[in-house]
């Protein structure tokens, strides 16, 4: 596998990224930015996806966030504004890349990336276009919240976490995922076990069941409202039966989007897509939007 381990500045910290460079096709070639999800990394499963790009004759850059993976920064603190922030420097430094064409460069996140895709698409008007995968776009009306005890645990540890933070402190912790009813941010039936597969099968996987309990205290994160007036082609790849991201958002998102394709798949979960026959299904379309949009100019 022809990959090449790379990093780029964000802030004070540096984000750690591969590049797949394009194996097929003239140069200078599309670039797409990949990044995860909620606490996910590079290492997760994002690989076979950058693989099929490259193979393609699109470059993929996949990095890590600030905080999480192989990158720099205080640990698990999961901030939406700083990862916005490493979206942005994630695309200035591809279109930095000495065979990339800097016209050509696409979004592509998967659960909160895919949110994250969204947003940083709409904020650049030189994106080409953007693929939301099983997206997270809309915590208000998509995420599934514990019990109320759970929940008033949570918040408490949210409070004790953001004001100890202003003091220097370490952080209180939250678990990433958890079983319907516990505190934890995921709870969605069947998102532990789909995600610790994910994990498990990923390389060498630096994933950590923890997060800085402040992000519950975050604002809500509602990048479908930019869906309406977003300039680029947007993908949006809908688990039609994923119970962690309520798939209506997704799909209503997908129908405003002046230039939103939308593919829906039956009886596909959340955590389905990384691996097996639903992985297959989902690149294929994929690799379809891309070489509609990303073809060079002429072509």
């Amino acid at each position: 596998m022809n990959r090449q381990d790379l990093s780029f500045p964000s802030g004070r910290d540096t984000c750690a990224a591969w590049l797949y460079p394009a194996t097929a096709g003239a140069e200078p070639s599309p670039v797409i930015v990949m990044a995860h999800g909620f606490t996910g990394t590079r290492r997760d499963r994002l690989g076979p996806f950058a693989e099929r790009f490259a193979a393609a004759g699109f470059a993929a850059l996949v990095f890590d966030y600030r905080g999480f993976g192989d990158s720099t920064g205080p640990r698990h603190v999961a901030h939406v504004g700083h990862q916005l922030e490493d979206w942005a420097a994630a695309i200035a430094f591809a279109r930095s890349l000495p065979d990339a064409d800097p016209d050509r460069i696409a979004t592509f996140g998967s659960s909160m990336g895919g949110g994250h895709a969204l947003a940083a698409a709409a904020a650049d008007p030189r994106i080409a276009a953007a693929v939301s995968q099983v997206p997270f776009i809309d915590t208000v009306a998509q995420m599934r919240r514990p019990g109320p005890r759970a929940m008033a645990r949570m918040l408490g540890l949210a409070v004790l976490d953001r004001a100890g933070a202003v003091l220097g402190r370490e952080p209180r912790w939250l678990h990433a995922v958890g079983q319907p009813g516990e505190p934890a941010f995921i709870t969605a039936p069947g998102a532990e076990a789909g995600w610790r597969r994910v994990v498990e099968t990923g390389e060498d996987s630096r994933w950590e069941d923890r997060v800085a309990a402040r992000a519950l205290l975050a604002r809500p994160y509602r990048p479908a409202k930019l869906a309406a007036e977003l300039h680029c082609p947007w993908l949006v790849c809908v688990g039609g039966d994923d119970r962690t991201a309520r798939p209506a958002v997704a799909i209503a998102a997908a129908e405003r989007a002046p230039h939103g394709e939308l593919r829906v798949y039956p009886g596909v979960d959340h955590f389905d897509v990384y691996d097996g026959p639903e992985l297959e299904a989902v690149v294929a379309d994929e690799l379809a939007f891309l070489r509609r949009h990303l073809a060079p100019r002429g072509a």
